[in-house]
């Protein structure tokens, strides 16, 4: 596959825009004067521009990841690397993606915002992907698919089978939504990166590494496909407070790793609890840091958990998730709290 056959023309021939740090990268020097951004002198930490191409943070992640620096962009939250990808690939008004609800909806936003079709196939009821009846909605103008794996809100690991399947047969780009990879007993498809030239894996910092405040996403791909998003990225796009923070929390893998395996602990106590609960007809598998159950009456429910000062997600508009409540992994004493006052209504 020829991935520049899928970038948008005038993106092809796009001049990007050269800062300051891209001309003279030594910003750490203590030897130079930097007169050359017009920041301000007088140090305070972040008077400087920081490093537009965030080479500690991906230094980091790629010793942990095993994933080479070249084949890693970062973007301010997974919404922003979703959004290059839009605007790299999908021309408006004629190209279209495809989705496969239920599943994290910024996709049909971005997709909106961006002036693109979107189709969609849904799941089926055990929600995995409709692999035929995908192929009868791509056409010639098809650019992106979708696949949101451990899937939001449905909490489950798509089949390898069908997703290889998808990447071997889809002549665009498919991205690999892997917010939740770190619950997952499913490995990582940055394993086989290097197999699907087509194949883009976005991950976060906000799930497993905690650092939801930041707003870093991270996105994985061939370098070819960097290369064209790094030149529409914003130049200075992560902030410095962002990957010093970043940095400090990828540092400290071992207490991460820790505190994924007390969430999973968590989840499945939670999840034998929850049987407890006599109007909880299903209680959904889940490889997520979230448990999504179907009840007698969502929206009453909800309510009523309101009232006792505990905030869930009500998913019952979604498509295949009528009356289908989602509950987040806690604490141990917040999980106490949730069956409590699940019992008591």
């Amino acid at each position: 596959m020829n991935i520049l056959n899928l970038v948008r023309e005038n993106i092809k021939s796009l001049k990007p825009y050269s800062s300051a740090r891209d001309e003279y990268k030594d910003a750490t020097s203590d030897d130079m004067i930097f007169l050359d951004a017009n920041e301000n002198p007088f140090e305070n930490g972040v008077n400087r521009y920081p490093d537009p191409q965030q080479n500690s943070v991906k230094d980091l992640l790629s010793e942990i990841k095993k994933v080479d620096k070249k084949n890693i962009l970062l973007g301010n939250g997974s919404d922003e690397v979703l959004d290059l990808i839009f605007r790299a690939f999908c021309e408006p008004k004629e190209d279209n993606i495809i989705t496969l609800p239920p599943t994290y909806g910024m996709y049909s936003v971005l997709a909106n915002i961006n002036n693109i079709e979107n189709k969609t196939v849904l799941l089926t009821e055990d929600f995995q992907p409709k692999v035929e009846q995908i192929f009868e909605k791509v056409d010639k103008n098809s650019k992106i698919l979708f696949l949101c794996s451990p899937n939001n809100p449905s909490g489950n690991s798509f089949s390898t089978n069908k997703v290889e399947e998808l990447l071997k047969k889809f002549n665009g780009l498919v991205v690999i939504d892997e917010a939740y990879i770190d619950f997952s007993e499913e490995k990582s498809w940055l394993e086989r990166l290097e197999e699907f030239p087509n194949l883009i894996i976005t991950q976060t910092l906000s799930k497993a590494y905690g650092l939801a405040g930041i707003r870093l996403g991270v996105c994985y791909a061939s370098e070819e496909i960097i290369a064209i998003l790094n030149n529409i990225k914003p130049p200075y796009n992560v902030n410095e407070l962002t990957q010093q923070k970043a940095i400090e929390r990828l540092q400290k893998v071992e207490e991460v790793q820790q505190e994924i395996i007390e969430i999973k602990a968590e989840r499945n106590q939670l999840l034998e609890s929850l049987k407890e609960i006599d109007f909880i007809n299903t209680i959904y598998p889940t490889d997520c840091n979230f448990v999504l159950v179907k009840v007698d009456d969502a929206t009453k429910r909800y309510n009523q958990l309101i009232k006792k000062g505990i905030v869930i997600r009500n998913r019952t508009t979604q498509p295949l998730c009528e009356n289908t409540l989602r509950f987040t992994v806690g604490t141990s004493l917040e999980n106490e709290r949730l069956l409590q006052a699940l019992k008591e209504i």
